[in-house]
């Protein structure tokens, strides 16, 4: 836990793993789907901390996030694997090199506080795409009738 006076930190989830960062840490997390220099948001925070208080838990956490920088995707250290038995003339050498993703924490708190109009913003579209979509018909199959059902409504001809 941070010392009584220390700086912002979280505690936040990437890839299935937590870290500790505070803003300016710079951490290697698993790859992600993002262009060197562009910002993203990590919003699973499970733990927000400064030097008097602690958040801790869904309610108090909701809204929170840590936004990001990403600085570049490199590979990590090779890992090698290997496996032998004795008298038996098994060999095996394999190897493994992790793909990562280099980041930059520039700020811990709400997303919402610091950019209110372009969250206003994106939400008219998705509004705007969700009434058009409810005006639409709906393409719903009828119900399909089980085979022995089918069977007896249809009259048999006899020959």
């Amino acid at each position: 836990m941070p010392e009584p006076g220390g700086a912002l930190t979280a505690v936040v989830v990437s890839g299935g793993k937590q870290y500790r960062v505070a803003p300016g840490d710079r951490i290697l997390v698993d790859r992600l789907r993002a262009e060197p220099g562009a910002e993203l948001t990590l919003d699973r925070v499970l733990l927000i901390a400064d030097g008097k208080t602690t958040k801790v838990g869904l309610h108090e956490l909701m809204g929170q996030s840590v936004q990001a920088r990403v600085i570049g995707h490199r590979r990590g250290p090779k890992v090698d694997v290997l496996r032998y038995k004795s008298k038996k003339r098994v060999r095996v050498h394999m190897g493994a090199r992790a793909d990562l993703t280099a980041l930059e924490i520039l700020g811990i708190g709400s997303g919402e506080a610091e950019r209110p109009a372009e969250a206003e913003k994106a939400e008219q579209p998705a509004k705007a795409a969700r009434a058009e979509k409810a005006d639409r018909p709906s393409r719903a199959r009828p119900a399909r009738k089980p085979a022995a059902a089918a069977a007896a409504a249809e009259p048999e001809e006899e020959s």
